[in-house]
């Protein structure tokens, strides 16, 4: 399970504070994937980030109680001067999962060649959103988190050996994902909330959740 309790989130802009969260409690069960439905800047990634233990709240606490990954495409964790090989050897180590399986496995599934030996810091971004995506599939989770700002690959084969292991993942885990679109959740999500101004509003459907979305628009 994930429990926020009492959270608050807010930054300072050039147009004031800017709140993310105010004194948000909810729960996201396992089995029960949800959809987060939220404007352009209302605080996606953040709330995300939070999830994933990124990014810390101003006030409240967030419970986990489950394994939780990093967010789809995030790679704030690869050590740029390193090598995938390093990489991904380095976070198989912190799992407690088998170095080698691990570095094969990215190894297959990024399809980056000769660059795989080389510093991530030298790949384009594409290269390394193929990398980060392989490292997150090789590790196994119970709740998978998903920021539609994440970024993509426009390697067809990529993404199609991509979506079946991600098929495979996700049978047996529950999702998280943001976009400020109904129709991304549709693929993922049984359940569904709205943020807006500071408030997280949880509904059973996608369809509640869409009608305040569109009522607020």
């Amino acid at each position: 399970m994930i429990a926020f309790e009492g959270v608050s989130k807010s930054f300072a802009t050039n147009r004031g504070r800017k709140v993310i969260l105010d004194r948000a409690t909810f729960q996201i069960e396992p089995g029960n994937s949800l959809g987060i439905l939220a404007r352009n800047g209302a605080g996606k990634t953040t709330i995300i980030n939070m999830i994933a233990g990124l990014e810390k709240p101003d006030e409240g606490r967030i419970l986990r109680d489950a394994r939780i990954s990093f967010p789809l495409g995030f790679m704030g964790g690869l050590v740029t001067r390193h090598t995938a090989t390093e990489n991904a050897r380095y976070i198989a180590r912190l799992y407690d999962l088998d170095p080698d399986y691990v570095e094969t496995f990215c190894r297959w599934m990024a399809g980056i060649g000769d660059y795989f030996d080389m510093p991530v810091g030298t790949y384009s971004q594409g290269m390394r959103a193929r990398f980060s995506f392989s490292l997150m599939l090789a590790l196994e989770f119970d709740y998978y988190l998903i920021d539609e700002g994440m970024p993509h690959t426009t390697d067809v084969e990529f993404n199609r050996r991509a979506g079946v292991i991600l098929r495979e993942r996700l049978q047996n885990a529950t999702v998280v994902i943001v976009s400020h679109q109904a129709g991304t959740l549709e693929k993922f999500a049984r359940s569904a909330a709205v943020l807006h101004n500071g408030q997280i509003y949880m509904f059973e459907t996608l369809e509640e959740a869409k009608r305040l979305y569109d009522y607020h628009a």
